[in-house]
């Protein structure tokens, strides 16, 4: 199965260019990667926040990123288009809840959460390929965030 284009509408419609994670989807490989990698300026400029406007800030890009999500999902008519990569943006950003400041723990918290987000362990890939929306585009990388967040601070404990 080929991977679908990116439309023109992901640079006309702001809707489309922030689901498709302000145009790193549009990218015509490793969209989820580019995806991610947008989330780090943003991490970045988050790791000083305490942990409760932290979590505020992130559970409104889940709810938000679920509503862009779908929308985009329908307006262009392809099941979870692999350039929508909000749902990477937020799941990164799970991982990294209350993480250390430095490089080594955002490149860390990068790698891990890209390999639960591709390798997809129960119930990942079940709930991607049985939750239809953006409530299935958002929650796989969700609990991708959550495994790759519980991994990141099993070595944090071990580490620090």
């Amino acid at each position: 199965m080929s991977k679908p284009h990116a439309p023109r509408s992901v640079f006309t419609n702001p809707i489309h260019f922030i689901a498709f994670g302000f145009g790193a989807g549009a990218i015509p490989f490793a969209p989820g990667t580019f995806g991610t990698l947008m989330a780090i300026p943003l991490y970045y400029v988050m790791q000083d926040l305490n942990l409760i406007p932290y979590l505020l800030i992130t559970l409104a890009i889940i709810i938000f990123g679920t509503w862009v999500s779908h929308v985009t999902e329908k307006d262009l008519g392809v099941p979870d288009h692999s350039g929508i990569v909000i749902d990477e943006i937020a799941g990164y950003l799970v991982t990294m809840i209350a993480a250390p400041k430095g490089w080594l723990w955002i490149i860390l918290g990068f790698i891990l959460f890209r390999i639960f987000d591709i390798w997809k362990p129960f119930p990942i890939r079940y709930l991607d390929q049985h939750v239809p929306g953006g409530a299935g585009i958002m929650l796989d990388d969700i609990i991708a965030g959550i495994y790759a967040w519980l991994v990141l601070w099993g070595i944090i404990w071990i580490m620090v």
